[in-house]
């Protein structure tokens, strides 16, 4: 299977869209908005928020930017494995989008919150509490956003991983491990959603790492390695020029 450039390039686009998003999505939760949630207690979080409302509104920036380079990274895995699996590469596309776009109601449903918390003139016939509660309860309905969306992200990691897997663009054994890791997730997101306790017996974290070590690795590998041409390819590439070669070199001798 013949590489083209624009493969090639989809390549460069694909790994620097996926560090920059997984960059974004670790700063955003881990830096910016894990630190104002208290759990279990929206009085709590609503002071936090209030306080520091531009580090909150900042990891929305780095949620929505997030959703841009989702959707950057779809397009361009499509470049790169439509010549493997027009229809799979397709379907793994589709699959992103719309947990692109399940992610970016996160971020609404956070701007929601804001709004209850601010002060409006037709907020102040509701008790504060009772404000700061329904604001706590839309920032906890992102969570249930991302879940809903996770067996979509999930999905299109399976069908990625496959048609990596068929390309030998990578590493046999990485491909593998997409494969297994991400159908885990799969399989992960919808037990709990039909089992809500299911995280008790698997932590939350073991449900998506796997797939999301392996899209880390595999945008790092098409950063600095691109996409490698198989053995048989190499082959016939030689054959060829040592026909072209031979050709070339035949009307010397007659």
């Amino acid at each position: 299977m013949t590489i083209e450039n624009s493969q090639r390039a989809a390549a460069k686009v694909a790994g620097v869209a996926g560090l920059l998003a997984f960059a974004l999505v670790v700063f955003g939760n881990y830096v910016l908005l894990g630190p104002l949630l208290i759990p279990r207690n929206a009085v709590d979080t609503a002071r936090n928020i209030l306080a520091h409302e531009t580090q909150f509104r900042l990891a929305l920036i780095c949620f929505i930017t997030y959703g841009i380079g989702a959707i950057v990274l779809a397009t361009a895995l499509y470049v790169i494995l439509a010549p493997v699996n027009r229809g799979l590469a397709l379907a793994s596309a589709l699959f992103r989008l719309v947990f692109a776009i399940l992610w970016l109601i996160a971020p609404i449903n956070s701007l929601g919150a804001l709004r209850l918390l601010g002060d409006a003139t037709y907020l102040k016939v509701f008790e504060p509490e009772r404000l700061q509660a329904l604001a706590r309860v839309l920032i906890a309905g992102s969570f249930d956003d991302y879940y809903v969306g996770l067996p979509f992200f999930g999905l299109a990691a399976t069908i990625c991983a496959w048609l990596w897997l068929k390309s030998k663009y990578i590493p046999k054994g990485l491909a593998i491990f997409g494969v297994v890791g991400s159908a885990w997730c799969v399989f992960c997101a919808f037990a709990y959603l039909i089992f809500p306790h299911f995280n008790k017996i698997v932590n939350d974290y073991i449900f998506d790492s796997p797939m999301a070590l392996f899209e880390l690795v595999v945008s790092v590998w098409l950063l600095f390695k691109g996409i490698r041409t198989s053995n048989l390819d190499q082959t016939n590439r030689i054959g060829a020029a040592s026909t072209t070669s031979a050709s070339v070199r035949l009307p010397m001798f007659l």
